[in-house]
């Protein structure tokens, strides 16, 4: 059997055949384009919006006492639990002081325990909530509800700081607008930073205690990447148009921007060891666990003065109901010293000008001993308190009772709080609303009071 001889291409079909690859080329250049027009001409939803009404708080750090801190051993001081120890419980139980001495700081003569001192050095700039009070003692459903407002598990809500940026936008486009640091994986897990209903791309980004942030460091090269980026971006735009596209699309979207950006920001962002030795020597920052909680202290001042609208960190182990006297010296000396330098290191920065510093948990505990060594959970009053933009510098709303059982003055229930904290950060709470299921939902769901007593 024989071959018939190699013919080359002639003219005609090799400039068919290279005008095939050049026009695949073109393709892919019209669509990179046409991918970063749609992009530039799409409405921007974390692009910063202008708040209800003038306000000082551009952004909010959340210091979470996951678990329920003791405020009978730390910074609610009753006589006459002191006075009436051992004596029956006037809901039963056995009365029991702390066994941790009180003194009094500052001009405002602000009570701290003696577990406490570096943040007792701040006492005249605190504003404290005194009066909270919220609907369940069961750990999953009080944290769920602090953070979205309803411990109603059979619907979702979005979290508080889902609905900030949704209200505010972000300060800063190559950055996530709220960062949650440590979030507890049990009690809620992802619901208290997530977006539930509202638009996927106004939900938390959860990085840990060393600034882990996984799938963030590219493996291709960054113009190959963004040629992919644009093709993805380009058909997902297209499936956005179709009728009865989820929404979950448009956030995928705006995530794949956002998340192209933060390789060259956020790492760099969240190298703490570029901070000078004072610096973290104030704060007390050191390897492994135990240095956890500064690092995360570390990073919120970091995420805040990048622009982050809304930074939560989580120091968990608060649920003494056993073990209380070694626990909270243990918990204690964990987050006094790192929580005081971030409240001294904003001031310094002047970012205390424009941020808000919330402390606190989900409830308290109850001044009556449960076992050898405990205290039970506690929500019919408990404090939390507040520091920089917006608030007054050393003022009390509310109290509880002489053994800080129960709130009785300026009752602040987790509807008015989340009320006043918008307001603080110029949202009107009964405005901010997004329309599912055929109603109009808001943080507040149909509460809330502002507590306007403590504004500046």
């Amino acid at each position: 059997m024989t071959h018939a001889p190699y013919a080359p291409f002639s003219r005609r079909q090799a400039l068919k055949s290279a005008g095939a690859g050049f026009g695949y080329l073109a393709l892919a250049g019209l669509l990179g384009e046409s991918a970063r027009a749609a992009d530039k001409a799409a409405p921007k939803p974390l692009a910063p919006k202008e708040p209800h009404f003038k306000a000082k708080a551009k952004r909010l750090i959340f210091v979470h006492m996951n678990g329920a801190m003791s405020h009978h051993d730390t910074f609610d001081y009753k006589p006459q639990l002191v006075k009436d120890n051992g004596k029956p419980g006037p809901g039963g139980g056995t009365l029991t002081a702390s066994k941790f001495k009180f003194s009094q700081h500052g001009s405002t003569g602000s009570w701290f325990s003696e577990l406490l001192p570096n943040l007792a050095k701040h006492a005249d700039k605190l504003t404290w909530l005194r009066g909270l009070h919220t609907d369940t003692p069961a750990h999953p459903q009080a944290v769920v509800q602090l953070h979205t407002g309803s411990a109603n598990a059979a619907l979702t809500r979005p979290s508080m700081g889902a609905w900030l940026l949704y209200g505010l936008g972000s300060e800063n486009a190559d950055l996530p607008g709220y960062v949650t640091i440590n979030p507890p994986p049990n009690f809620g897990g992802a619901v208290n930073y997530g977006s539930a209903f509202l638009p996927a791309h106004f939900q938390g980004t959860r990085i840990n205690d060393v600034g882990y942030l996984p799938n963030l460091k590219a493996t291709a090269a960054n113009d190959l990447q963004r040629k992919q980026i644009d093709l993805i971006q380009n058909m997902n735009r297209d499936l956005a148009a179709t009728s009865g596209a989820p929404d979950a699309v448009d956030g995928v979207i705006e995530s794949f921007e956002l998340a192209f950006k933060m390789q060259g920001k956020v790492p760099e962002l969240l190298d703490i060891s570029k901070e000078p030795k004072k610096v973290l020597e104030a704060y007390g920052v050191k390897d492994g666990p135990a240095g956890a909680f500064a690092r995360q202290c570390v990073m919120a001042r970091r995420l805040s003065e990048a622009g982050v609208r809304f930074v939560e960190i989580c120091q968990p182990g608060w649920d003494h109901h056993n073990n209380l006297h070694k626990g909270m010296i243990d918990r204690c000396g964990s987050v006094d010293q790192p929580t005081a330098a971030l409240l001294s290191d904003l001031e310094s920065r002047g970012l205390l000008d424009d941020t808000l510093v919330l402390f606190g948990s989900e409830f308290g505990r109850l001044p009556t001993s449960q076992g050898a060594d405990g205290r039970d959970h506690n929500i019919t009053g408990y404090p939390m308190f507040l520091t920089g933009a917006g608030v007054k510098k050393g003022a009390t709303y509310g109290a509880t009772d002489e053994y800080g059982i129960k709130a009785v003055e300026g009752r602040m229930h987790t509807n008015d709080f989340h009320a006043t904290l918008l307001a603080l950060m110029g949202l009107d709470h009964e405005k901010l609303t997004y329309k599912y299921a055929g109603r109009d939902f808001r943080l507040t769901d149909v509460k809330g009071t502002v507590a306007k007593e403590i504004f500046a």
